[in-house]
């Protein structure tokens, strides 16, 4: 029988962290609180994020076999504890347990071609002599790690959605903090925990569970501006996604590019 604990920290900068148990968790057929986890403070959320920046450099020199054995770690441990990661998706999300072993399949599928792919960053070497001028030249491009990134993942598939993050960043060497869902981040510590348990370099990674308000901070921090963030789904006026708000390189992964109202159609 799987049981989970009363308590669970964050993960600053690849470490676990209690700083406090602010956070509660439901228990969605219950209602009750099922555990409590630490909740990051905006010392805590800019700490993390110098973090990345220090790694950067030292994740982007790791080798590609090194990368992919972080990442088939990950795939062993999440087959281990796959009873323990569904559980806590019927606990947190209150999913039927079916729907739960399907998303930690997902996730394990995800950190395995991760895996995979992560020894294959190919370039490309190109022709450049299209004219006299340039006779016996050649040119080259290569795919290179974009640096620190910053994620947040929503409630409706906890492991799922974190897993489309972290996983293709540690493939490519980039330093990432997670913010993940309040109301359902143990799937993403659980994560955290797993990657702690790897040779990273220090502020590989930090999982943040954090309020509504914290992601502000990976917007204003001046050492955050080439960080990924993706604003909250189903908020703002019409026409806006948040992005005006900063000059970072962002991206958001909706299942679609369009934002949308629905209003019910009046009754003649």
């Amino acid at each position: 029988m799987v049981k989970l604990k009363d308590t669970y920290p964050l993960y600053l900068n690849g470490k676990a962290a209690q700083p406090n148990t602010d956070l509660a968790v439901t228990d969605k057929f219950t209602g009750e609180v099922a555990f409590r986890t630490a909740l990051a403070t905006p010392d805590v959320i800019e700490e993390a994020i110098a973090g990345t920046v220090r790694a950067a450099e030292p994740m982007a020199k790791m080798a590609s076999y090194e990368r992919q054995a972080v990442l088939d770690h990950c795939v062993r441990r999440f087959r281990e504890r796959f009873d323990e990661l569904a559980y806590s998706l019927c606990v947190e999300a209150g999913k039927p347990i079916k729907d739960a072993e399907g998303e930690v399949t997902r996730l394990i599928d995800t950190f395995r071609i991760a895996a995979e792919e992560s020894t294959r960053n190919y370039g490309e070497v190109q022709p450049l002599d299209i004219s006299a001028r340039a006779k016996g030249y050649m040119g080259m491009w290569k795919r290179v790690p974009i640096g620190p990134c910053s994620f947040i993942s929503p409630f409706n598939f906890p492991l799922n959605l974190a897993a489309h993050k972290i996983a293709p960043a540690i493939a490519m060497g980039c330093p990432f903090v997670m913010k993940p869902a309040s109301l359902t981040p143990l799937g993403a510590i659980i994560m955290g925990e797993v990657l702690a348990e790897c040779d990273l370099p220090e502020g590989a990674f930090s999982i943040l569970p954090a309020s509504r308000d914290g992601p502000v901070y990976h917007r204003r921090s001046a050492e955050a501006a080439q960080l990924y963030r993706k604003p909250r789904c189903g908020l703002g006026p019409e026409g806006q996604s948040g992005q005006e708000e900063s000059r970072a390189r962002t991206g958001r992964q909706r299942g679609g590019d369009r934002r949308c109202r629905c209003r019910s159609r009046p009754r003649a």
